[in-house]
């Protein structure tokens, strides 16, 4: 944060903090979470399956698929702090850790495709119950908060806090996802494979 007396002059534009960037990718985000919600809600659910990818059911294909996305969407706020140097005791992060923080966020990022897909288009924007209507609600975040991270990514003089807050906010929605969607499967079905 840049600060300036009264009379003194202020910072050069090039070191000042790039606030409209953050500004118009959460708007992005944003506007991309409230269109998923909104084709949830009025496209007619099919209500038909998908492919399992050789899980027993669709809902353990999805609840095994969100669990990845979430060990790999921690994987890349642990790579993330290590490589930022705010892992304390841990040391310089190892020369290979940014290609794992890349593809562990591509894979999430697939992985949560076949349930999105499945969850917008046979089952849509539902409220049922509070759990329901939660994971529905999160479900939409999830992509306007990734949106606005990679977004993010590629602006320039970011202030310091920006990444981080974007990066754990994703996480976070991933893993109200998880509390809403994997955890009651599992507690309540069971663990299939």
């Amino acid at each position: 944060m840049h600060t300036t007396t009264v009379g003194a002059p202020a910072p050069p534009a090039s070191t000042r903090p790039n606030n409209r960037a953050v500004i118009v990718a959460a708007a992005v985000g944003g506007a991309l979470a409230l269109s998923l919600g909104v084709y949830g809600r009025l496209h007619t659910p099919t209500g038909d399956t998908i492919w399992q990818f050789g899980f027993p059911s669709l809902l353990a294909m999805k609840a095994w698929f969100t669990t990845a996305a979430v060990v790999l969407g921690i994987t890349q706020g642990l790579s993330a702090a290590w490589m930022w140097g705010r892992l304390p005791g841990v040391g310089d992060a190892p020369a290979g850790l940014a290609a794992v923080h890349r593809w562990s966020g591509t894979v999430a990022f697939l992985v949560t495709l076949p349930v999105a897909y499945h969850c917008l288009w046979a089952l849509g924007f539902q409220d049922t119950t509070t759990r329901v209507l939660l994971h529905s609600i999160l479900g939409c975040a999830f992509y306007g908060a990734l949106a606005t991270k990679l977004l993010l990514l590629r602006s320039e003089r970011l202030s310091g806090w920006v990444l981080p807050a974007a990066g754990g906010l994703l996480v976070a929605v991933l893993t109200g996802i998880w509390l809403t969607s994997s955890l009651w499967f599992f507690t309540t079905i069971g663990f299939p494979w």
